[in-house]
């Protein structure tokens, strides 16, 4: 296959092609891969290589003819997967390699956390790092002996290359059969250490707090705001934790969230014209991003952010939730209501292509603007990327008024006049690849920010997207049974959803209950708690797996169960049962919310800042609730503004209840043991609540 200008449409006349009449292999110009849903696999499908979807099929073949496996795990919008397809996934020398030697398996990570989870692990064992493309080397039952990420085609500067590996790992396999075997144990035994269940009783969530607190402010960036120094990713579950204890008064806690989600916004890493963040900077200063814009990434931003403007009263960090919320809806809503997964980083070959600009192309699309647009947002005759220039803001507006000479408010709206235009220009370029895969989790993801966002902002369609998004979910991805599934695709796909599938739904129509008090919402969260209960708890281990009884089992039961970009499936799913059991008044939900956290509590006593959200969830789980409960129509002008005035402050351990009355609407709190005088007006329950954070 040689390399398409126009990703998108290409993958989608794959998508759209008549298969009927195609062998079972692909055919001449096609592999097996053609008849797979997932845009990276059909990425995939006219390689030389003679790929197989993960199954029993390539097992077999792979078993009979005594050949090691080649797994090769990434997803569509992943830059360094295009990279090593072009260079040797695509390359009929090392096809005739691949196909005589090894049997190959393509796997979409957002498709199977399972496998990508698993494997992950094992390279992580073996090698300290991972990453995409993730290549593993493995024995017809499973079992791996090699990992690696790209590698070139060819050896250079100082890096194998991919060609010379395999030719010696076909040597050691028939010819030192041993050495193979004496790697897979090796790495087996140490996946079941990793496995083995910790005893540690539950540590003292203040001092995991400290420690963590303390680990943060030594890694922070002082000068550029994030922590460490490049690449740089957002990490808004850092954020949120570091939020959350700026609200106990730790004014350094907030100023660190605050400044970075500040840079953030105003850095390359920001789509400065079409909204929305990037992956992450490649670099210190928030300047030069990894291009791809992830689901995931918007979503939980957006909900960090609405938690800084809860905190701090700044409409700067709402502005950057609803930036978000507006790039959701004009690019990644699909028109049955679900979020797409992901836009690529590459359009024509190119990384980044379709975002960056030329002075030339700026100033003869503004005109007489273009100078004072330029100066703005950093954009040269040299560029600050590759000879182009990234749009960022390196002085706020009213510090750049102040240098210029210039009125902010007709500045602003000059400044927003040129963004239309530039973006109306940007849409006549050839757009990077949607991935308009629907993945249960990260919906949940968006739609809980949406619901937060409707919720504090008072803003219907906020919560409208949230709701139909939802609406979408549960009556497209659930089996006849009630069983959740994990994606969506032209077609619910056969895969089951794993833990995180439903914690993160659950989290998400937990925040549109408390956003419409609709108990239709809570009942939902509800039963797909219970149904979480019954497919991933252990009894007779008390402990969750992230994947359900009823689907297919990795080799071991070892997992990478960390708060990463987005929190584990324990995290949120923990903080979930705590929420509902709270809620409907369901002590055994918040049981099994302990339950939940046994098996990472030793770690996060010993690594708090890799368990931020699971600390979250702990103090959800350990500290007293404010069970504010509102009392009244659920529509009355009344008891909305009681609940967008609930919604305005950040106490992270809030509950909120509702009862349906017949007079005006009416506040109760009940928190530190004791409940207080019900409030009827916003500005007497607003007191209460600020009372109530500072006692």
């Amino acid at each position: 296959m040689t390399a398409h200008l126009d990703t998108g449409a290409y993958i989608s006349s794959l998508m759209h092609l008549d298969k009927s009449t195609l062998p079972s292999n692909g055919g001449e110009r096609f592999n097996r891969l053609i008849f797979a849903r997932s845009p990276y696999l059909l990425q995939h499908a006219e390689n030389p290589v003679d790929w197989y979807e993960w199954g029993d099929a390539a097992f077999e073949k792979a078993a009979s003819e005594n050949r090691p496996i080649m797994l090769s795990i990434g997803y569509a919008t992943c830059h360094w997967c295009h990279v090593m397809a072009h260079e040797s996934f695509e390359d009929q020398e090392v096809a005739q390699v691949l196909n005589h030697d090894y049997v190959c398996i393509k796997v979409d990570r957002e498709e199977r956390p399972d496998i990508d989870d698993f494997y992950m692990t094992v390279s992580q064992v073996l090698t300290g790092s991972g990453g995409w493309p993730l290549n593993i080397f493995m024995t017809p039952d499973k079992r791996p002996f090699f990992a690696m990420t790209y590698l070139p085609k060819r050896g250079r500067k100082g890096m194998s290359g991919f060609m010379d590996l395999l030719v010696h790992i076909t040597t050691l396999w028939h010819d030192q059969p041993e050495r193979i075997e004496k790697n897979c144990a090796g790495i087996m035994n140490a996946m079941e250490h990793l496995s083995q269940e910790s005893t540690q009783e539950y540590s003292d969530l203040k001092e995991m707090n400290t420690k963590a607190l303390k680990s943060l402010s030594s890694s922070y960036d002082q000068e550029y705001s994030g922590f460490g120094t490049a690449p740089k990713f957002p990490m808004p579950i850092n954020l949120s934790w570091l939020i959350e204890q700026g609200d106990k008064d730790n004014q350094e806690a907030l100023k660190m969230a605050l400044q970075t989600l500040r840079a953030i916004r105003q850095g390359g890493i920001w789509d400065q014209l079409g909204g929305g963040l990037h992956r992450y900077a490649v670099d210190r200063e928030w300047l030069v991003p990894h291009f791809e814009k992830m689901l995931y990434d918007q979503g939980m931003v957006a909900s960090t952010a609405l938690e800084a403007y809860q905190a701090s009263g700044d409409k700067f960090y709402l502005e950057i939730a609803e930036n978000i919320f507006g790039f959701v809806e004009r690019e990644l809503t699909s028109p049955q209501g679900g979020f797409f997964s992901a836009l690529d980083a590459d359009s024509e070959g190119v990384e980044g292509k379709f975002y960056v600009w030329d002075r030339q192309e700026v100033e003869a699309c503004l005109g007489s603007d273009a100078e004072l647009f330029c100066s703005f947002y950093d954009i040269s005759a040299h560029g600050n990327f590759e000879g182009h220039s990234i749009l960022n803001i390196p002085a706020s507006l009213v510090e750049f008024c102040v240098r210029e000479d210039c009125a902010p408010g007709k500045t602003s709206q000059m400044l927003e006049r040129c963004r239309q235009l530039l973006l109306d220009r940007r849409a006549s370029r050839i757009r990077p690849l949607t991935d308009q895969k629907i993945i249960t989790a990260w919906n949940g993801l968006m739609i809980a920010a949406l619901a937060k966002g409707g919720a504090i902002t008072g803003k219907e369609r906020y919560v409208e997207r949230a709701a139909d998004a939802a609406d979408f979910i549960l009556h497209n991805l659930k089996r006849h049974d009630g069983r959740l599934l994990r994606s969506y695709l032209n077609g619910p796909s056969e895969v089951s959803g794993f833990l995180e599938d439903y914690g993160f739904l659950c989290n998400g129509l937990i925040e549109l209950f408390e956003a419409t008090l609709d108990d239709t919402w809570l009942k939902e969260a509800l039963l797909l708690a219970d149904e979480m209960i019954r497919l991933f708890h252990q009894p007779s281990e008390q402990f969750f797996s992230k994947i359900g009884h009823d689907a297919e089992q990795m080799p071991i039961r070892a997992s990478l169960e960390h708060d990463g970009v987005i929190p584990s499936g324990f995290s949120l799913a923990a903080k979930s049962l705590a929420r509902l059991g709270h809620t409907a008044d369901r002590p055994d939900l918040h049981d099994m919310g302990h339950v939940m956290l046994n098996r990472i509590i030793a770690e996060a006593g010993r690594h708090p800042t890799a368990y931020l959200a699971a600390l979250q969830a702990f103090e959800m789980l350990e500290d007293e609730p404010v069970i504010v409960t509102l009392q009244g129509d659920k529509d009355s002008p009344q008891v909305r503004e009681l609940l967008r005035t609930s919604k305005s402050v950040l106490i992270p351990t809030m509950i909120i209840r509702f009862e349906e009355k017949k007079h005006t609407g009416q506040a109760m709190i009940c928190a530190q043991g004791a409940c207080r005088p019900p409030a009827t007006k916003p500005q007497e329950l607003l007191e209460l609540l600020t009372r109530l954070k500072s006692e």
